[in-house]
């Protein structure tokens, strides 16, 4: 079964490096976002099976989309990405629901890791 994945980060260098890596490994991104508003607003819309959510954006930053995205769906499954050095970002976001994290740089086999993790649960 093919899964469907949103990507969620400011940068579109990052939404473009996930999306060649997850498609290559026969994932469907199905929806792009560049801040937490566009992102709740498109989860609702196409109920992805992940997202990775990038922490520091504008509008609305990634942990209160997270809390956002869990407090109308608790099953969802997310994954943070972060810059190096955002340690306390990521405890708050795994205690508010993240399934896991991925560090920005990150290599193709962390990403990958992180999301069968994800599906594993």
């Amino acid at each position: 079964m093919n899964k469907k994945i949103m990507l969620v980060d400011d940068s579109t260098f990052m939404r473009h490096t996930l999306s060649q890596i997850l498609t290559k490994n026969d994932y469907t991104v199905i929806a792009e976002a560049s801040n937490g508003v566009e992102a709740l607003e498109l989860y609702r819309k196409v109920q992805p099976d992940l997202v990775t959510l990038d922490i520091t954006m504008p509008e609305m930053n990634g942990i209160a989309a997270l809390e956002a995205i869990m407090a109308e769906d608790p099953a969802a499954r997310i994954i943070m990405v972060s810059a190096i050095g955002q340690t306390s970002f990521i405890k708050q976001a795994l205690s508010a629901g993240a399934r896991d994290f991925i560090v920005k740089p990150f290599k193709e086999e962390q990403v990958l890791q992180a999301i069968n993790r994800c599906f594993e649960t």
